[in-house]
């Protein structure tokens, strides 16, 4: 028998209806993923599961004496001790350990009432099991590694995550829901999820989510909430995707033959008497039931349309970052002697736990707040900035007011167009333009932000977190617009297989100011770092110089090498000097940033060059290495 059977469930809130005689079996050890547009009413489906929400019509049933327990999408801003957070998970037997744990503390103060009042309290406590309470809190507590005394409020977002899991998972639930548990979270922190999900077994998931990897690892099965109806799918979100596109042509066949048949007996009805001869009251009642038919079909919600304005081409460098460092507070560092060179049509992403420092960087790039070290910004830039916390968004006014600042008209790529009509591409209808922005969903927030992104003409995007809350089909087509981008994007995010399709490289932070750049998306990275991971890109010549050093300090067994690479080592020393003054003389050209004024493309080839010279300083330390080595026997 299923865990969670709903048959011919219907529940509408007064618009088209979110579920739609819906059939769904959820059977024992299954880890489905529920997935669908913005607003299409997957949050409300975990509702009715959960007891919190009664359908219209229709049957939600539970298997008799399981548990079923949830984790809301959104993070608490409480503040209040970890441990009192999870063990009000237990219900009752939390209310009454907590209140037994005051009374004690007040009957050591001489409080005799309440020194009375623990003993009902302790009664009680044999009655529900409580004293079992506290120690089931710290196990969970200890496998998440989470302090039991901690402050809700001092806690990142991914830890508190953390500790709603923990109060989710205290009652060791038969079924588990989970509202996109990976918003907001970091990569450590969703590969830590994962991983633990994985570890329970047992454990019977339904999760929605749009992340596209944690999909990928978790769920055995994926079923879409389309148009109030559910269907499922076996197998990974890949699967999904083949699985899906046959059944939308085989829905666009039978739909264009449901048209021609509607067509052809509107033609006939249309046709008088004497053509029709005698009336044919059952063709008649049947074109009545096409016509109604045609009234409930419910097309599917149409997609995202999204497309840059390009601004002239800015100058190929975009940044040359030396020395950047940052310090907050107690001046503790934020960014450490960080150097980069950012050229025109790089798409870099920025990976690393919360609170490094990755919009950190951004702001001190992007001049907005104070830095050590120099940033070089090449000519003719012009920025587009996605922002996270959506600064950018007047919550009081309506969609329409916040994208086109009051005006009935906006241009695209020299087009003008109604702001309706240009709404209509990221999906909001004339009604839904007119609503205020509070009482918007986070994925349409999302979608203003976008709309109003992309009227601004920009040759560099940079993007912080432009993906929570989108679902997977508005994520894949910004994919697209990203990839065709002929400017500059620096982005942000914890979404890996986003970075995988869209960046060029990737900076990553280790938390201690350090940032290494690595070739390639996520997983590129994964590939390349050291075991240790443990790197500093930016002190790979003096690494190779140290190396070669200590291989001259060695000495072992002598061989003989031969003419050509006798000659080779002899030499090297000599070209490295020569490029290592070439070296200096640019840098001290570039120093002041005059010369991007006075002759921006020799300044832009004169910072191309230090490039070269780098690259070509490090080949040649690496050869001298070989050489040293093969020289004395290595």
């Amino acid at each position: 028998m299923a865990y969670i059977t709903l048959r011919d469930v219907h529940l509408a809130f007064g618009g088209p209806a979110l579920l739609d005689g819906a059939h769904f079996n959820l059977e024992r050890g299954e880890r489905v993923c529920l997935i669908g547009r913005n607003g299409e009413g997957k949050s409300t489906l975990l509702k009715l599961i959960e007891g919190s929400l009664l359908p219209d019509t229709g049957e939600v049933s539970i298997q008799n004496g399981l548990t079923v327990s949830m984790l809301a999408q959104d993070v608490p801003m409480d503040s209040g001790k970890v441990a009192d957070i999870v063990a009000d998970g237990a219900g009752e037997a939390a209310a009454v350990l907590k209140a037994y744990h005051e009374a004690s503390d007040a009957c050591v103060l001489g409080d005799m009432e309440a020194c009375d009042h623990m003993g009902m309290l302790q009664h009680k406590l044999d009655q529900l099991d409580g004293w079992a309470l506290e120690n089931k809190v710290n196990t969970i507590l200890g496998k998440m590694g989470l302090d039991p005394n901690a402050d809700l409020a001092d806690l990142s977002g991914g830890r508190k995550r953390r500790v709603l899991l923990a109060r989710a998972l205290l009652t060791q639930p038969d079924v588990l829901l989970l509202d996109e548990p990976t918003n907001h979270l970091d990569v450590e922190s969703i590969e830590w999820l994962e991983k633990f999900l994985l570890d329970q077994n047992n454990l019977t998931l339904l999760f929605i989510s749009h992340d596209r990897s944690f999909v990928d690892s978790i769920a055995t099965r994926i079923v879409e909430l389309d148009r109030g109806i559910l269907r499922g799918y076996e197998g990974n979100y890949s699967r999904y995707l083949e699985l899906k596109a046959q059944q939308m042509e085989a829905e666009e066949k039978q739909n264009a033959l449901f048209d021609k048949k509607l067509a052809e007996e509107e033609a006939w009805i249309r046709q008088g008497i004497k053509a029709r001869r005698t009336r044919n009251e059952g063709r008649v009642r049947a074109l009545k039931d096409l016509r109604e038919q045609s009234k409930a079909r419910r097309s599917q919600q149409g997609k995202v349309s999204m497309a840059t304005q390009e601004a002239h081409r800015s100058g190929k460098l975009v940044f040359d970052i030396e020395h950047l460092s940052v310090t907050f507070g107690d001046n503790a560092p934020i960014i450490t002697d960080f150097s980069a060179l950012v050229m025109r049509g790089d798409r870099i992403g920025l990976v690393g736990d919360n609170g490094v420092g990755k919009t950190t960087l951004i702001k001190a790039i992007l001049g907005e707040i104070e830095h050590s070290g120099s940033v070089k910004t090449g000519t003719q830039l012009e920025v587009a900035y996605f922002d996270q916390l959506r600064n950018a968004l007047d919550l009081e006014k309506t969609v329409m007011a916040n994208v086109s600042e009051g005006s009935d008209f906006v241009d695209v790529n020299g087009n003008r167009r109604h702001i309706y009509s240009y709404l209509q591409d990221f999906l909001f209808s004339p009604e839904r333009a007119r609503t205020p922005v509070k009482a918007l969903s986070g994925g349409e927030r999302n979608r203003i932000l976008l709309a109003k992104l992309l009227l601004k003409p920009s040759n560099l995007i940079v993007m912080d977190e432009p993906t929570n809350d989108l679902d997977m089909v508005t994520l894949e087509l910004l994919e697209e617009m990203l990839s065709d981008y002929k400017g500059t994007l620096l982005l942000i995010s914890h979404d890996r297989a986003f970075m995988d399709n869209v960046v060029t490289s990737t900076w990553v932070f280790d938390g201690k100011g350090n940032i290494d750049e690595y070739i390639g998306g996520y997983q590129d990275y994964l590939e390349q770092r050291p075991d240790d991971k443990v790197v500093d890109q930016k002190s790979d010549v003096k690494k190779a110089q140290a190396k070669a050093e200590a291989a001259a300090a060695s000495a072992p067994k002598k061989v003989k090498l031969s003419y050509k690479d006798q000659r080779e080592l002899e030499q090297l020393p000599a070209e490295m000097e020569k490029l290592e003054k070439e070296q200096a003389e640019l840098s001290a050209k570039l120093a002041d940033g005059s010369w991007f004024v006075s002759d921006a493309n020799a300044a832009t080839l004169a910072s191309q060059r230090l490039a070269e010279i780098e690259e070509a300083l490090l080949e040649k330390l690496e050869r001298w290495d070989i050489l040293e080595n093969m020289s004395k026997g290595n």
